[in-house]
């Protein structure tokens, strides 16, 4: 009997999966190592029907065309835009390429998937607000999985209960000599922290040699501390949020492994853990578990790829799914970007 429900509940979670079709076509702007590494994958697994792949040279569309005999390879993006039967783009491409690509596509009222960054400054920004509004696009998000990562969303629900007091942060990478680090790498953690305790204000900011950034910021009820580096290491990352509420203490690791100490009690202020011994307690809230290789176990998932781009193809597909990475909301991280980028400037006068 046991057997016989498990065979059919089984049966019944595949053939729900292999009934989901989408109606709509997409296409895809862009194919680097993060794209085919992070996101072509996701969409292979969903079914979504890609019917173009956009990219700068004539050689690698050839190449692209030879591999995926099913997808129209171009170098034309008006060749994509002029196709009605396009409903979505995806767009992750050179981040200095970005607000110009955007632009096109917000221009063409078609839905807009973009990596991050979405642009350069806080006025470009702006633009893409202006330009999603005027010609009514019905989507416009950036790719920042940071919120649609698992524990990151259960860290959200649990701290909105809770009476806050400090954060700590640390974002710890290796050298960075391809790109703008503030933009391409410290808007995930920046981001982070705007959209958990909201809108700060920078109390102090200091640049420490060239390759990192020491911050304290003050949020409407917590104040924390940012450590933003490049001056570690690729090999041992280091991405970690300590949140200390009034009722204990919450460590977020590389995003994906969440767990909660309760506070030790207290009786008329003394602390009981002084006065005998008392056992240390610690719940995990979320994490990966890597002896089972299902989807929440697999990393795309745990670090919100496969979250961002179902919320993206839901809501081009039937309007009606949630979407906290629209474009709109990304206003404040830009501000507190632009903000440390000039008090970097004049540190460095």
């Amino acid at each position: 009997m046991i057997q016989q429900l498990t065979e059919r509940y089984k049966r019944h979670r595949t053939e729900r999966f292999l009934a989901r079709k989408y109606q709509c076509s997409y296409a895809f702007v862009g194919m680097g190592q993060h794209s085919l590494t992070n996101l072509y994958p996701v969409l292979h697994y969903l079914g979504v029907p890609l019917k173009y792949v956009c990219v700068a040279s004539e050689r690698k569309a050839r190449l692209i065309e030879g591999k995926f005999p099913q997808v129209k390879a171009t170098t034309s993006l008006d060749t994509i835009l002029n196709d009605d039967a396009v409903k979505g783009i995806f767009v992750s491409a050179s981040p200095s390429a970005h607000f110009s690509i955007a632009s096109r596509i917000l221009r063409s009222g078609k839905s807009l998937f973009i990596e991050k960054p979405p642009c350069q400054t806080l006025a470009e920004i702006d633009v893409l607000i202006k330009l999603q509004q005027l010609h009514r696009t019905p989507v416009a998000m950036v790719g920042l999985q940071n919120r649609y990562a698992p524990a990151v969303q259960t860290l959200t629900a649990r701290l909105a209960r809770e009476r806050l007091v400090n954060y700590d942060l640390h974002y710890l990478t290796g050298a960075y000599p391809e790109g703008d680090a503030l933009l391409d790498l410290f808007i995930h953690p920046v981001d982070l922290v705007t959209r958990l305790f909201g809108k700060p204000e920078i109390l102090a900011c200091r640049q420490v040699a060239t390759d990192s950034c020491l911050l304290m910021l003050r949020h409407p009820h917590i104040t924390g501390t940012l450590e933003l580096s490049t001056a570690y290491t690729w090999t041992a990352a280091e991405e970690s949020l300590k949140v200390c509420t009034s009722k204990g203490i919450y460590r977020l690791s590389q995003m994906e492994e969440l767990t909660f100490e309760p506070r030790p009690s207290t009786i008329l202020g003394i602390p009981i853990e002084k006065v005998r011994a008392c056992r240390k307690t610690v719940e995990h809230l979320c994490g990966r578990n890597n002896f089972i290789p299902t989807l929440p176990n697999n990393q795309i998932h745990s670090q919100g790829y496969f979250n961002e781009l179902l919320a993206f193809v839901t809501f081009v597909e039937s309007g009606h799914s949630s979407v906290p990475a629209g474009i709109s909301t990304l206003r404040p991280t830009y501000e507190l970007l632009a903000d440390i980028a000039r008090r970097s400037c004049a540190a460095k006068r």
